[in-house]
């Protein structure tokens, strides 16, 4: 097999021309390559994504609290003791007997003497919302 000129790609195990598919310049008159720095480019940007990351864990943070407070009254009413359907749309109030045990009334707070804990609402969703 004869040798090349440098300037000519050849590959010897294709046994063929491969300048058009080189990832770099094959020519004496081909333009210079040159590497662009991007180190300014890639530290604004990874401050930009740890910040906007940061912030929607935060959000999905808070927003998981507020729904762990939200189970946790739902467990709480729905292991209270009440003897009635309660109504969509309506009002109801927790309070806490002598021995620890809760219970849902339709009384509010200044209409009785019970212990009170919170006033809900229930949702369509046969979810206690707090009032």
């Amino acid at each position: 097999m004869s040798k090349k000129p440098d300037q000519v790609v050849f590959d010897n195990e294709l046994q063929a021309y491969n300048a058009k598919i080189t990832p770099y310049a094959t020519n004496i008159g081909a333009p210079k390559i040159e590497v662009n720095d991007i180190t300014q480019w890639k530290n604004n940007t990874v401050s930009k994504v740890n910040h906007q990351l940061s912030a929607k864990f935060k959000e999905i943070q808070d927003e998981y609290e507020k729904l762990m407070q939200q189970y946790e009254y739902n467990k709480l009413i729905y292991e209270a003791k009440f003897s009635f359907e309660p109504t969509i749309g309506k009002i109801y109030h927790l309070y806490k007997k002598e021995d620890e045990s809760t219970f849902l009334s339709l009384l509010a707070p200044n209409e009785c003497n019970f212990n009170y804990i919170k006033s809900f609402r229930l949702n369509a969703d046969q979810i206690w919302e707090t009032v």
